[in-house]
């Protein structure tokens, strides 16, 4: 059943405002929040749209930042605690309900903290609150709010008065806007906010307790399966229902456009009606070689922008003592998620209601509105935790599925997306090319860097009004998200670094202004982004992983040019003192021994070990990292194992170590992954990694390396992010490791057995050659 945010707020014991229609109307842009936020019928300049106290003395507090698995709902939890002094079991948190929680977009990019956790949306809401509570206790109490102390939801006068939260406001609205001069409460004095408060899911998760999304019932609920193409482009040209006549328990097959899919009474029924189902499709064009991928791909017309551009480079290169060249490649990687995606949809005449494991409740209330022609206002989204992901796996498509499904049969449907239902049509991580021509001068200094990347791109998160950038919007007839071709103006403004297609080492300077991390003036950035024939979007480190691995392992062959320890050298071309903040305390921590790469007594024996560094400004500003990666190349069979990572991380104040400590290592995993076999393949025809026969991951008896964690806390900065800054610089510091044990440069991922040994072969012939 739908409730409405008043009839929701009832149940939970807590009254909060009733809006009136003036809170209804359009809020300026920047009232709403970062990353595209709209309006809504939550206002979040007020802040009874943050929190509730109740007659029992529970603080109910209301996100739009959703936690799947990265720990931020534990996070959150002690950052209400915090700020308004009560034990964290007393906070109750509500997350990403479109009726219930302010819109703030989508819980991506590393953005939860900075946006919730510093000045802005719920920890200013916790600080308002804990002032407006200490005014009405002044008031009740007759003592000046200087004279109160607040402990565990009571506060305290200096002679022996007392009163409860709950005494003051339980049951009540505030009726207050936030207050912009409300303080956070101090870092030294925090008791819960910055301590390893174990995630309050762990024992659900662990016991098989907690619910996600694929354990949602609702009665009357029927199940569905969809009928994807073959391969991309292609539509439907002729459907035989009679095809799936004796399947029992079906109940209706749905055809809207090039859109199949069918419901019946069991999920078992659905998915042989899916099988069995009849369905000739016209082909899609033939797809481009995979051998051949990269430079179809820097042929192709491109959307052109450039980052940077002092327009000396060529002049300068010219002057240099040598020029040193080289060109990366990143294949397309996919999410992966261990289980597949899954919705709940249930769309009556009257109302839409969805449960889905999205990032993105409030852009999916508005897709889902648009592709069911119904007012926004009766549809509403819940969040519920799915298969893991970081980005744009199945999640958003397989709630617009089910949705479409529930409209055909006038049922609740659930949806569950088979394994190549899931990894055929995902919104990959995109593939990129990155030349680099960097000019050095006799001393060794880096005078001139010079560097173009060329992108593959379709699609996106469907946002508010895109469907099309995902699977099902396109089979409905919606356009994807294009790069459109055309060239690049000058740069202007200041530096934009989010993909962190600019190397740390470029000054960043434009028309005077100078943004960028590092010392080097004569620089250029130009970025190709050209049409992908696959749909692509969000994949942790979306771009930064792909750029960070080009631009830190050419740094390391720039290093290796000068003969300098790969530590000293990066310092050399730094100005960022938290760059530089962490890549010294990952070199300490690491017990760094200054020589340069490769290392000189390389020894042709069965096993070589090496060492190597990378660092990154994770978006230019939203976070830190320095990792030292320690591997073990066989040089029989190409194998590389990574032994040992320290990585150094700032990002400003710490919410829970232990959380971060999670995500770190996570990160590293998941980079190891991608660095060492992840790839996705295709045919002529269609995408051939569809499943974990033909997709590679590391296993789970993989042996995970030590990983050594180094907290970097500068006082008096804000909260950055942390989700993604470990995972990115982990393919460079293994593939800067791997040039150190054997002198072989690997340039393009993933590092397999079979190059690793093709590198090593055309190594030492080189050096013969010499």
């Amino acid at each position: 059943m739908t409730q409405s945010r008043r009839e929701f707020l009832k149940s939970c014991g807590a009254l909060i405002v009733i809006f009136s229609a003036g809170s209804l109307t359009v809020l300026p842009a920047e009232g709403q929040g970062p990353f595209a936020t709209h309006p809504s019928h939550i206002d979040p300049e007020r802040l009874d749209s943050w929190l509730a106290v109740g007659a029992d003395g529970i603080v109910r507090a209301y996100t739009g930042k959703c936690d799947f698995g990265q720990g931020i709902f534990t996070a959150q939890s002690q950052l209400v605690a915090e700020e308004l002094c009560v034990p964290i079991d007393r906070v109750k948190l509500i997350q990403c309900d479109t009726s219930a929680c302010p819109d703030q977009g989508t819980t991506s990019g590393s953005q939860s903290t900075p946006t919730n956790f510093n000045t802005e949306n719920l920890a200013l809401a916790a600080a308002t609150a804990r002032e407006a509570l200490l005014q009405l206790a002044a008031v009740k109490l007759g003592e000046p709010v200087e004279h109160l102390t607040v402990a565990d939801g009571v506060i305290s006068s200096t002679i022996g008065h007392h009163v409860r939260y709950e005494e003051l406001i339980g049951n009540k609205h505030f009726n207050l806007p936030l207050s912009s001069t409300a303080k956070r409460r101090s870092p030294p004095d925090w008791t819960v906010l910055g301590k390893p408060i174990p995630s309050l899911d762990r024992t659900a998760l662990m016991t098989g307790q907690f619910e996600f999304v694929h354990h949602v019932r609702i009665p009357g609920m029927l199940h569905g399966r969809v009928v994807r193409p073959p391969e991309m482009g292609a539509t439907v040209a002729h459907i035989n229902e009679k095809s799936v006549r004796s399947v029992p328990g079906l109940v209706k097959v749905v055809v809207r456009k090039n859109f199949v899919g069918v419901v019946a009474e069991t999920q078992y029924q659905a998915g042989l009606a899916s099988r069995k189902l009849a369905v000739q499709w016209n082909p899609g064009p033939e797809l481009p070689s995979q051998g051949g991928f990269f430079e179809y791909l820097q042929k192709r017309p491109s959307h052109d922008v450039l980052s940077v551009d002092s327009q000396d480079i060529e002049a300068q290169l010219a002057g240099a003592g040598c020029v040193v060249r080289a060109k990366y490649t990143y294949p397309y990687q996919m999410h992966g998620s261990v289980g597949v995606s899954c919705a709940v949809a249930d769309v009556t005449l009257e109302r839409v209601t969805i449960w889905s494991a999205t990032q993105s409740v409030y852009p999916s209330r508005s897709i889902i509105a648009k592709l069911l022609d119904k007012p926004i206002d009766k549809v509403r989204v819940i969040y519920v935790r799915g298969s893991g992901c970081y980005g744009l796996n199945g999640a958003d498509a397989v709630s617009f599925d089910a949705a479409i499904l529930s409209e055909a049969v006038g049922r609740p449907v659930r949806l569950q997306f088979s394994r190549q239902d899931e990894m055929m049509w995902e919104n990959f991580g995109s593939a990129c090319v990155v030349e680099h021509r960097a000019g050095l001068a006799r001393d060794g200094r880096i005078v001139a860097w010079d560097r173009k990347d060329w992108v593959a791109s379709l699609g996106n998160r469907p946002g508010y009004d895109q469907p099309g950038n995902v699977i099902t919007g396109m089979l409905l007839g919606y356009e994807p998200e294009l790069p459109k071709p055309g060239s690049a103006k000058p740069p202007s403004g200041k530096l934009r670094n989010q993909s962190n297609t600019v190397p740390s080492y470029f000054a960043g300077c434009i028309r005077g202004g100078c943004g960028g991390d590092g010392t080097i003036r004569s620089e250029r950035a130009l970025t190709h982004t050209v049409r992908s024939p696959f749909f692509t979007g969000p994949l942790r480190s979306p771009l930064r992983i792909q750029n960070t691995f080009a631009n830190e392992c050419f740094m390391d062959e720039l290093c290796a040019q000068a003969k300098a320890d790969p530590v000293a050298f990066r310092l050399q071309h730094l100005r960022n003192s938290r760059v530089i903040g962490v890549l010294n305390a990952a070199a300490t921590a690491a017990s760094w021994q200054a020589r340069p790469s490769p290392r000189a007594d390389i020894s042709r024996t069965q096993t070589v070990s090496g060492r190597g560094i990378a660092c990154v400004a994770y978006e230019g500003d939203n976070g830190y990292a320095a990792l030292v990666a320690e591997v073990d190349v066989d040089l029989q069979t190409g194998a590389v194992r990574p032994k040992r990572f320290v990585v150094a991380l700032d990002c400003g104040p710490v919410s829970n170590p232990d959380g971060l400590r999670n995500q770190t290592e996570g990160g590293i995993l998941q980079g190891m992954s991608r660095a060492l076999v992840e790839e996705v393949t295709w045919d002529n025809r269609r995408v051939t990694s569809v499943d974990w026969e033909t997709y590679n991951s590391l296993h789970l008896d993989y042996e995970m390396p030590t990983v050594e964690t180094v907290f970097v806390t500068p006082a008096d900065v804000p909260a950055t992010g942390a989700g993604e800054t470990a995972i990115t610089v982990t393919p460079a510091a293994i593939g800067n490791a791997i040039f150190d044990a054997t002198a072989a440069r690997l340039r393009t991922l993933p590092f397999t057995p079979e190059r690793v040994k093709a590198a090593i072969l055309e190594s030492a012939q080189s050096a013969e050659r010499a």
